[in-house]
């Protein structure tokens, strides 16, 4: 076991109040022990838990957590030789906080590419059908007609073997992310993630213990070999994935990598949770099929939410798998919120079944392609050497920055010029990644979107001719 792993299993712990301010940790012999590492291992991650400010030594009587938040030097952050480097600006929401003009750090659609008039009339005619809706629960596995809709389709666009028993309807995609961790991770656990990856997952799977063991994702794909490898030596409990139109990178992997893919999870017992949030936002041509269509044997958790491109506020994600799986979703569900709003679910299944969702599909895809180009254009119009992958889908690009400009020091003087992004150590289980931000151009305008980037070059040239400042609290 690495020391960073310990180090996260130590900070989660925190974090989770396990182990409050002033309270004492485990002696570096009792923690060693329980996790099964050489006692200088633990006592060099406690050396870097005090250097950090995270923990402080009483003489002769060992190591307590500090009442005081983390505390490190700004040289520190800024540090590209250290893997271990904690960043002031640690999760999406921290970025979110910040108000800015471009908002490029938000991976949601312009509410003025949606159809809200005509949601907004479709709302009365639902509650026209279903008079006593507000006076209703949903069971939690969700609502029987949105799962027989949701199940009718998917065994005709896919013909795969499914019933209604198959399929559970949750809060959003992230809520099936969580409720997943809760019934397949116990502390320390082995896990498998790409890198990069969806931030939020990064968090969800750290906040219940996991240990992320990061699986490479370029244009191409996997290593398949590397990824056997990683499975017979740590026999992860699951590979948390969104291979198509990935967030960040907007990366698809290729068809021939799906199947083998499978193959090994079952080979090795590995569940396969499938992350699909982008399969209808696509430019030139529609996506592979999911892993989860070449699923025989019950190794892949496929979630495919709707709620980002047709209603935001609906919240609506389904839940595909078979019954080993959905029944404990069901019990972790049920222990949520015991069940995800009946109105939501009857007004997405409405809409879902309607003309008008699939002309809605047509013209947001366009939408969004023109502005994917606009901001292409523009990066390619600056005179800085950043490079990207068009993405074929999704709503983001993955930009590499120069090496003589620093991502913490664009970020704080983006900050202030009302412009944000992603800085990539969010989206990256080793927290690197110092070279690569990501740039969402689904809720910017084609104005907003020239005028931001091209303030962000003026700004990435300044920041390379002051040879990288050093990275401040952005809040």
């Amino acid at each position: 076991m690495r020391s960073k792993q310990i180090y996260d299993y130590i900070l989660t712990n925190i974090e989770r109040g396990e182990w409050g301010a002033h309270d004492k940790l485990p002696s570096v012999r009792s923690l060693a022990a329980e996790l099964g590492v050489n006692r200088l291992t633990v006592f060099k991650v406690y050396k870097l838990l005090k250097q950090h400010g995270v923990a402080y030594v009483k003489e002769k009587s060992g190591y307590y957590v500090s009442p005081s938040k983390l505390a490190v030097e700004p040289d520190y952050f800024n540090s590209k030789n250290s893997s271990t480097a904690i960043q002031l600006t640690s999760n999406l929401s921290d970025i979110h906080r910040v108000a800015a003009n471009y908002q490029f750090s938000q991976a949601i659609i312009d509410p003025n590419l949606l159809p809200n008039l005509f949601l907004s009339e479709y709302v009365k005619k639902v509650f026209d059908k279903y008079p006593k809706l507000m006076g209703s629960y949903s069971t939690p596995q969700g609502d029987e007609e949105l799962r027989d809709v949701l199940c009718q389709y998917f065994m005709r666009q896919y013909r795969v073997d499914l019933t209604i028993d198959e399929i559970l309807i949750t809060t959003g995609a992230q809520q099936a992310i969580d409720l997943l961790a809760r019934i397949l991770i116990r502390p320390l656990d082995a896990i498998l993630v790409e890198r990069p990856t969806y931030s939020a997952a990064i968090d969800i799977f750290r906040g219940h213990g996991a240990r992320l063991i990061p699986v490479e994702f370029t244009p191409e794909g996997y290593d398949l070999e590397a990824i056997e490898k990683l499975m017979k030596q740590h026999r992860p409990r699951m590979f948390y994935m969104n291979p198509t139109f990935h967030n960040p990178t907007g990366y698809t992997l290729p068809p021939s990598q799906r199947k083998q893919l499978v193959e090994l999870a079952e080979r090795y017992r590995c569940m396969l949770v499938e992350d699909d949030a982008f399969h209808d936002i696509y430019f030139d041509e529609g996506p592979p099929q999911p892993l989860f269509m070449y699923d025989t044997y019950g190794w892949v958790v496929y979630l495919r939410s709707f709620s980002k491109y047709v209603a935001p506020g609906l919240r609506i994600c389904a839940v595909f798998a078979r019954k080993s799986m959905i029944d404990p979703l069901i019990t972790a569900k049920s222990l949520a919120d015991n069940g995800t709003p009946l109105v939501t679910q009857k007004i997405f299944l409405h809409y879902y079944q309607s003309e008008r969702m699939q002309q809605h599909l047509e013209k947001l895809r366009i939408a969004l392609q023109i502005r994917r180009d606009v901001m292409e254009e523009e990066l390619s119009a600056a005179p800085i050497e950043w490079r990207w992958t068009t993405p074929q889908g999704g709503l983001n690009i993955w930009l590499r920055l120069p090496s003589d400009i620093s991502c913490g020091a664009l970020l704080h003087n983006c900050f202030q010029q009302s412009i944000s992004f992603v800085p990539g150590h969010i989206c990256d289980p080793l927290n690197d990644m110092q070279s690569w931000v990501r740039l969402s151009y689904s809720l910017m305008n084609e104005i907003q979107i020239r005028e931001g980037i091209q303030q962000l070059a003026q700004i990435a040239q300044r920041v390379a001719i002051t040879d990288s400042q050093p990275m401040v609290n952005p809040k």
